[in-house]
């Protein structure tokens, strides 16, 4: 939580006069009391017109000008507040950014967003909080005890016990709360991944008639996140009847000793409520002091997740990898285990691809296909083994770098909220107009810029106003107006006809400046690259052209015949 104070840096300036002018305001209320004592005493009690006139616009210009300090120190607070979650904010999503796929997929996507805007803004109220009462509320209670010492020493001792009483009380309950919040956000998490998952996967849900499934199931997590709130509420509710009964209590007493001192001659009518006034100030400070901490106990839990994703170690590693040969990919022996996985997903994955070849990846579903493809842009890291771009260990590029030789165009066709010409330039911002309706010749996406009216036509957020084929060919221009050396489809023609499959795959074999590596589960989609690899249970179990597979691997001749007669060909 500390470290995230350094978001405040540029905002001293604030963060001093924000409390600095809470506690002239504070300094002025201090007066009142006193104020009110000479009314009764030398006002009321002496029949004195004059003064009680003369002390009531005393007592209404410390009003105002308590107010317009008041103002100004929120003015402050709420500058620095809103700049420093900002400042955080913007530091946190650059920072997931950065996050290797590994690293966002240990988080999860629901515990992200939670930790960008709930957490954030719960530190922000902290803040908030923090500059107004911090200062202000200790400032009041201890000033209000010295101001009744000086009223009557003797009424005032009682001071002395309620102080630490309370304080305590306050300390024990922010102690017990700032663990139980934590777990709260937790719950947090939990309840919008659910939310999430369901309304990404509504038309699944809806189709397998799963509603009051994923009612009950969302009921349970909702309920269970209710039951924490209510705890930690349970815990922080305590303080204000505690403090009430312990104030409460004090005010009794001075009442019961001013009544007696006063009997005697020893004390004013007007001292007694003067000390009885100080004593609620402290009582209302302290229940302010209250609010503070169980906002302040939140903010510190939010802010210790929030640290926890900073302190996450950005990116790969980069080190220094032996030089391989003459080749564009180069897979030499490579073993990939995901982070928690039982066994392996790809076990001596070995070939090499030259420049300007096209190599097909084929395989049953789960047979390690797309994550054979992810460690050439090094999506992921081989736990053993290595692969080169250009000769090199992808290890030893920086990933910026490596990224830039390399067009992916993933399972699922993700398309931004813009216009066709936003999204195919997205890779390539300097892109010109030739390049970009270059790229969506070549992707078969004539018609849809026909269609839609336009490189300019507007695209929903997500590609909502799309059919499923029309954003695969869109992504697939995205990645093609980017120029890249190298090409990865994965699996990105599932929505395509055989037709426009056909002349896509025919399109972009025709460009011989890249080298296009095309993952599918469809024989006739790899059936024209130059040489395809299939895998079995993460293992290659052939290698060869169409017609050699055909002949020398049983895993590949099975995919093809499921798909074609035995007359037909790809």
């Amino acid at each position: 939580m500390k470290r995230l104070l350094i978001y405040l840096k540029d905002y001293r300036r604030e963060c001093v006069l924000g409390p600095l002018f809470k506690l002239f305001e504070a300094l002025f209320e201090l007066f009142v009391p006193l104020v009110v004592a000479s009314i009764i005493d030398e006002g009321i009690a002496k029949g004195d017109t004059g003064h009680i006139w003369g002390m009531s616009l005393l007592m209404v210009l410390l009003g105002f000008v308590g107010l317009a300090f008041s103002i100004t120190a929120q003015y402050f607070a709420a500058k620095a507040a809103v700049g420093f979650s900002g400042k955080l904010r913007s530091r946190l999503f650059a920072h997931m950014q950065r996050l290797s796929a590994e690293e966002a997929d240990s988080l999860g996507q629901s515990t992200m967003i939670t930790r960008l805007t709930s957490d954030i803004n719960q530190l922000q109220n902290g803040v908030n909080l923090a500059l107004r009462l911090f200062l202000r509320s200790p400032f009041i209670v201890i000033g209000a005890a010295v101001m009744a010492f000086f009223v009557d020493a003797r009424s005032a001792v009682i001071f002395l016990f309620t102080i630490p009483v309370l304080s305590v009380i306050v300390f024990a309950i922010m102690l017990g709360g700032a663990p139980l919040y934590k777990k709260v956000q937790g719950k947090l998490d939990r309840v919008l991944e659910l939310t999430r998952e369901n309304l990404t996967g509504v038309r699944v849900i809806r189709a397998f008639r799963a509603e009051e499934k994923e009612e009950k199931l969302f009921e349970s997590e909702n309920n269970a996140l209710m039951k924490r709130q209510v705890f930690a509420g349970k815990i922080s509710a305590l303080m204000n009847p505690l403090t009430v009964v312990v104030v409460n209590l004090s005010i009794a007493y001075i009442l019961y000793a001013g009544a007696v001192r006063v009997d005697a001659g020893l004390l004013s009518q007007g001292e007694v409520v003067a000390l009885i006034n100080y004593m609620s100030q402290i009582l209302t400070e302290l229940v302010k002091l209250a609010s503070l901490i169980i906002t302040v106990s939140k903010a510190v839990a939010c802010g210790n997740r929030v640290a926890d994703v900073l302190d996450m170690k950005v990116g790969m590693e980069k080190s220094e990898g032996e030089r391989g040969g003459d080749y564009e990919i180069e897979f030499d022996n490579v073993e990939l285990r995901y982070k928690g996985a039982g066994a392996p997903s790809l076990t001596n994955i070995s070939f090499k691809v030259k420049r300007g070849q096209s190599v097909g990846i084929i395989g049953v579903t789960g047979s390690g296909k797309s994550s054979l493809v992810n460690l050439i842009p090094r999506f992921y890291d081989v736990t053993g083994g290595r692969v080169l771009v250009e000769g090199k260990d992808v290890r030893s590029y920086d990933t910026g770098e490596l990224r830039k030789k390399i067009g992916v165009v993933p399972q699922k066709a993700q398309l931004f909220k813009g216009t066709i010409r936003s999204n195919v330039a997205f890779g390539n911002k300097d892109a010109s107009e030739s390049v970009i309706f270059d790229a969506i010749k070549c992707a078969q996406a004539e018609d849809v810029v026909n269609v839609k009216g336009g490189l300019d036509a507007k695209i929903a957020q997500g590609g909502k106003n799309l059919s499923g084929g029309q954003r695969q060919r869109l992504t697939i221009a995205r990645a093609l107006a980017a120029q890249p050396d190298i090409l990865i489809l994965d699996d990105s023609g599932s929505a395509l006809d055989y037709q426009t499959d056909y002349n896509l795959r025919r399109a972009i074999a025709e460009r011989r400046d890249m080298t296009t590596v095309i993952v599918s589960q469809r024989a006739s989609s790899v059936a024209l690259c130059d040489f395809i690899v299939v895998l079995e249970d993460g293992e290659i179990a052939g290698m060869g052209t169409h017609e050699e597979l055909l002949e020398s691997s049983p895993v590949y001749e099975e995919i093809y015949y499921s798909q074609f007669e035995r007359s037909e060909k790809a």
